[in-house]
């Protein structure tokens, strides 16, 4: 499970600001942000799932092209199979000439356990939901989305916006240099945020209260779900990524060993 907010195109010289905790098994194979080379050629920034293959989060540098997706948290009985994982659709997005809209309605959505998809450039952005949301063109604002429906408030989707609204926006628009120079500590630890949901505000999506409970913060820490599913899981990376006019910066930053990694050829990022 995974939460992401993203600030679309309210700075005129950042079309994007993007926040994201990646939440997983944690024996689960991974590897860490590096530039690496799709099949056809195309170099990308990208963590990777070295189970399925695919990536979470990641970027195309040379055309600020970028994508995100999240799972869709569901209880399904005798649910199917599928060939291709969740996260080969942002490699393949990533490594197209489709716009992002054209992209999102060549999807064969039923090929693909759910999801929700965001996808862009420095122009455009597409919100796609495989689960009755559809497609959506991004007006300019600020967007959080969860394991949910992406227009179903969730008490961590609710407390992630209203922290970026009141803490980091402000940070992002200022004018002093203390402001820009600061907003991604801000941003790492607002990702942290371990405030679990009242029982009432609670999502039902099948899992039982006790694992809606340990799911419901912005951060999961690894051992809060031992007992529960027998196997360490939790909020394994936390990522900034910034789309400038000239270029990007994006920084991952491991719990498991609390390191960060920033890959960046803008020498004005901030």
């Amino acid at each position: 499970m995974c939460i992401v907010a993203l600030a679309w195109q309210l700075f005129e010289d950042k079309p994007l600001v993007l926040l994201s905790n990646r939440d997983e098994f944690l024996q689960r194979p991974t590897r860490a942000l590096h530039e690496w080379q799709l099949p056809n050629g195309q170099k990308i920034i990208a963590g990777q799932d070295a189970q399925a293959g695919g990536t979470w989060l990641g970027i195309d540098p040379e055309h600020g092209r970028w994508g995100v997706i999240l799972n869709y948290r569901e209880i399904i009985k005798d649910k199917p199979v599928f060939a291709t994982s969740r996260g080969q659709l942002i490699l393949d997005y990533l490594s197209s000439e489709w716009s992002p809209l054209a992209f999102a309605r060549q999807i064969d959505l039923p090929c693909y356990d759910g999801f929700n998809l965001v996808i862009g450039d420095r122009q455009q952005a597409v919100l796609l939901n495989n689960k009755g949301h559809g497609i959506e063109v991004l007006a300019k604002g600020l967007y959080v989305l969860s394991n949910g429906q992406p227009n179903k408030a969730w008490f961590k989707t609710e407390k992630l916006r209203r922290r970026v609204r009141q803490e980091l926006l402000p940070l992002l628009a200022g004018h002093e240099d203390w402001q820009t120079a600061n907003w991604k500590n801000v941003a790492f630890e607002i990702l942290q945020d371990r405030e679990q949901a009242p029982i009432t505000q609670l999502p039902d999506t099948g899992l039982g209260m006790e694992s809606e409970l340990a799911l419901s913060s912005i951060f999961i820490p690894p051992n809060r779900l031992d007992k529960l599913l027998g196997s360490r899981y939790g909020t394994r990376v936390s990522s900034l990524l910034t789309i400038t006019n000239t270029g990007f910066d994006m920084q991952e930053k491991n719990l498991e060993n609390d390191t960060i990694i920033r890959i960046t050829p803008d020498v004005n990022a901030t």
